[in-house]
């Protein structure tokens, strides 16, 4: 049997060329994000740095860590997804074959097996070629982590045996696990129902797929539902499955919508070649759409939610001031500012540049904002978690946003080293979990030296007299040469643009593997579809279509099928985005929604030039034999 399977694997390898690529890209992935991932778990801080910027650095790997890790799944995910989408496909375009071969003495056990064989063996050679993949894929994965700031230069990922066996034996199990479902299906076909395409063999939907297709479905909306009531990142974390799970269900129930599709199409174009095969090829189209709504879904619905979220923390960090100006100085210049004429208050909050800590924790450098409670309490409407702002005098301190996780009680003592001053300073409050990580710790500006916070990075917050007008006061204030002053609504938007340019950066590393990857399934579905076509290309030409008639006619084809898959992508990634949006309403009471439309319009024209392109070529080189030839046979 693993002979047979030898020689078909040999025979067909245009059938398996693509299958065979898919796992060795998703081995690689696999293997690299697993080198990076184990060194970001042992970082090396540069020396001579200081502790605000050794913090970033460990806050770096961190995010490294998160990215390599997301990577890894998605890696896994779109292998399973494409591998068995591709091998299905290819046993679909087998059915003649597999049918000769029942009746020939094959029994159903062992058409599975040599199913099976084959994608052990592909497997196998995908597993091998992606070893080597992965030594690039390392590289290219350290260099952009070393571009976007995560990690710094000088960054590099040890070999380790084990990740090497770990991605060579996922990439095994992501063959076989791609192909069981397909080999069960195969050896339920009546034989005779194969070699005539009647009764089930020519049914697309079986009972199978719409179970999947149902329960795929039902899964995404339960998901959409809980979105709603969950918290940032639990919603996140959701946006994230209904991506992947929308997708399964989208592409199994798609042949549902190719013939409607095709009906709609048929309206605008009566009578048209392409409308028609589209219509018959119901399968075909399906194979090739369901890639295109796997990289739409989780290219938008990665990018919607991570805007979404930026644009909600820009629109909290709005809501949580009562001011109307934003002044940005040093510490020292900050202190003339309730001397402007039409300034009501001033809320200096100087980003100091000193240690808390809590107990046998780590220390704390980051974050730390020297405020006076009194004018805090006037501009800022965030209400405490916990205690009272008033209480913020003398040697208290307040835990801030960032650090509401780590559960720091009130009552509890921490120690302060404020360039070689030591406090003790005990917890009055604490502030609630906000979409933004937030400050870490809020303390007096009293109990703190003056060297500490003059020549410390401050914002002031200012609320201008009721009579004022605050663009006079901001020029005031610019003339006197005090620092950068914004409106709260700029101010907020800056923000939220800083957090979004972090996302962009997390995003160019997902995003740019996962659709590289899903691109690849693409052209090998359109590469598998429009070769199998040889003898309905023949057909076309023979009753009368020249050459270029049938290359048009196959690329319109694909172009409609394209677009199928790219409305129910977009469809996927809106039901992100709407549990994305009902959690963001929860937590600050007004629906944020990003919509990446920039994002959209280049994947949407990129996959029609690249789906386009490719079944031209295709069916180019698929009609270059003289039609006679093939009309006469059967492939």
């Amino acid at each position: 049997m693993f002979r047979m399977s030898f020689g078909t694997f040999r025979e067909r390898w245009e059938l398996f060329a693509g299958a065979v690529l898919s796992v060795a890209v998703g081995v690689a992935l696999v293997q690299a994000s697993l080198l990076v991932l184990a060194a970001t778990g042992e970082p090396r801080i540069p020396e001579g740095l200081s502790r605000q910027a050794e913090d970033r650095i460990r806050e770096g790997f961190v995010g490294a860590a998160t990215v390599m890790g997301m990577t890894a799944f998605l890696a896994l995910f779109l292998a399973v997804f494409i591998v068995g989408s591709t091998f299905g496909f290819t046993v679909d375009q087998r059915r003649r074959d597999l049918a000769l071969l029942r009746l020939t003495g094959g029994s159903r056990g062992q058409v599975r097996m040599l199913l099976l064989s084959e994608s052990l063996l592909l497997g196998i050679v995908g597993s091998a070629l992606g070893v080597p993949i992965g030594l690039i894929a390392k590289h290219v994965q350290t260099w952009l982590l070393v571009e976007i700031g995560l990690v710094p230069d000088g960054f590099t990922a040890p070999w380790r045996l084990w990740a090497v066996i770990v991605a060579g034996v996922a990439g095994v199990g992501v063959a076989l696990t791609g192909v069981f479902a397909a080999s069960l299906r195969a050896a339920r076909i009546r034989p005779l129902d194969a070699l005539r395409e009647t009764g089930k063999a020519a049914r697309v939907m079986t009972a199978s797929r719409w179970l999947l297709g149902l329960s795929s479905t039902a899964c995404t909306v339960a998901m959409v539902v809980w979105a709603h009531g969950a918290n940032l990142i639990g919603a996140m974390m959701a946006a994230l499955g209904i991506s992947m799970v929308g997708a399964v269900a989208m592409s199994t129930l798609s042949p549902l919508v190719v013939p409607f599709a095709a009906w709609l199409c048929g309206l605008l174009a009566p009578g048209s070649l392409a409308i028609a095969s589209l219509r018959d090829g119901v399968r075909r189209g399906a194979a090739t759409a369901s890639p295109l709504i796997v990289l739409v879904s989780l290219l938008l619905g990665l990018a919607g939610t991570f805007g979404s979220l930026a644009d909600a923390g820009g629109e909290e960090a709005k809501r949580s001031l009562n001011a109307h100006l934003v002044v940005t100085s040093k510490g020292e210049q900050a202190e003339r500012l309730p001397g402007i004429e039409g300034v009501a208050v001033a809320s200096r909050q100087n980003a100091v540049d000193i240690t808390i800590t809590a107990g046998d924790r780590r220390g704390v450098h980051s974050g730390i904002i020297a405020v006076d409670a009194a004018d805090y309490m006037h501009t800022h409407t965030l209400v405490p978690a916990s205690g009272d702002l008033n209480a913020l005098i003398g040697d208290t301190v307040f835990v801030g946003p960032a650090q509401h996780s780590e559960w720091i009680g009130a009552g509890e003592v921490l120690s302060v080293d404020a360039e070689g001053k030591p406090l003790s300073l005990t917890v009055v409050g604490g502030l609630p979990e906000t979409l933004e990580p937030g400050e870490n710790f809020l303390v007096p500006r009293q109990i703190l030296p003056r060297q500490v916070w003059a020549n410390a990075p401050t914002e002031t917050v200012i609320q201008v007299v009721a009579e004022q007008n605050p663009g006079v006061v901001a020029e005031r204030i610019e003339r006197a040469g005090i620092g950068e002053v914004h409106t709260v609504q700029d101010w907020a938007r800056a923000r939220a643009g800083r957090n979004q340019a972090g996302n962009v950066q997390i995003l160019s590393v997902l995003m740019g593997l996962a659709g590289l990857y899903a691109l690849m399934a693409v052209v090998n579905s359109v590469v598998i579809a429009g070769t199998e076509r040889r003898r309905e290309f023949a057909v076309f030409r023979v009753t009368g279509l020249s050459r270029p008639q049938v290359v048009r006619t196959a690329v319109a084809e694909a172009t409609a099928v394209a677009i199928i898959g790219l409305v129910l992508g977009c469809a996927v990634a809106a039901a992100g985005l709407a549990g994305i949006g009902g959690s963001v309403r929860a937590a600050i009471g007004v629906t944020v929604v990003h919509v990446p439309w920039a994002l959209l319009t280049v994947v949407a024209a990129g996959s029609l030039a690249v789906v386009a392109v490719t079944s031209g070529i295709t069916a180019f080189l698929t009609t270059r034999e003289r039609p006679v030839s093939l009309i006469t046979t059967k492939e």
